[in-house]
């Protein structure tokens, strides 16, 4: 029997990514969080991580801001899963030096968990300069010759429609909805199903 990869994820105490991480401990890999100084002292994550430890999730010091962390915790895995949000998304050019220089990765899925930015049209802002960065990640990471896998999972509804598509906010506004683009962008709605998330590997 196959041994189970070493995942470190990057991110992994955030929207998408306490998820990701639950699911690979229950899927059987050695489960790796890298964690800021700053989340393990603060109240604020304290709860989840607590949970992340009675998983038997390994949470690891270190910062993507900060090479040298990110060197030593990938070295101590064969796959590196990035589920950062969008402030850090241009960030991941520090994970891919970090992943080059440690030599021992067999497998990087970075951030994206949402649609095919390689083939979207139409996009408008905010979401074109989002779309823009998550590209340029991908052809950094193709050009270091990385392994990769690019998972497509299209839109959350559940993340963007209590908000009524408003970013940054946290609860629906009250006084006004800002209508992006010139306000006739058509717009499929897929009922979910196992075939709704697409993935794309490099061999």
């Amino acid at each position: 029997m196959a041994s189970k990869s070493k995942i470190l994820f990057i991110g992994g105490t955030g929207y998408i990514g306490k998820f990701t991480v639950e699911a690979s401990v229950k899927a059987g890999h050695p489960t790796f969080v890298l964690v800021r100084e700053s989340t393990i002292s603060g109240p604020s994550k304290s709860q989840l991580l607590d949970h992340f430890k009675n998983l038997g999730v390994n949470l690891v010091i270190g910062d993507v801001l900060n090479h040298e962390s990110l060197v030593k915790a990938i070295k101590q895995v064969d796959v590196v899963i990035s589920t950062v949000g969008h402030t850090l998304l241009a960030d991941q050019v520090k994970i891919i030096a970090a992943i080059k220089e440690a030599g021992n990765v067999k497998r990087f899925l970075p951030s994206e968990f949402g649609n095919d930015v390689d083939r979207v049209e139409g996009a408008v802002e905010p979401t074109k300069s989002t779309y823009d960065v998550k590209a340029k990640i991908r052809r950094a990471v193709e050009a270091e010759g990385i392994p990769y896998t690019y998972v497509e999972s299209y839109c959350f509804d559940g993340y963007f429609l209590p908000n009524l598509l408003q970013p940054e906010a946290t609860a629906p506004p009250r006084d006004k909805v800002v209508i992006l683009g010139d306000g006739n962008p058509k717009e499929r709605l897929v009922k979910p199903s196992k075939r709704s998330m697409f993935q794309r590997s490099s061999s």
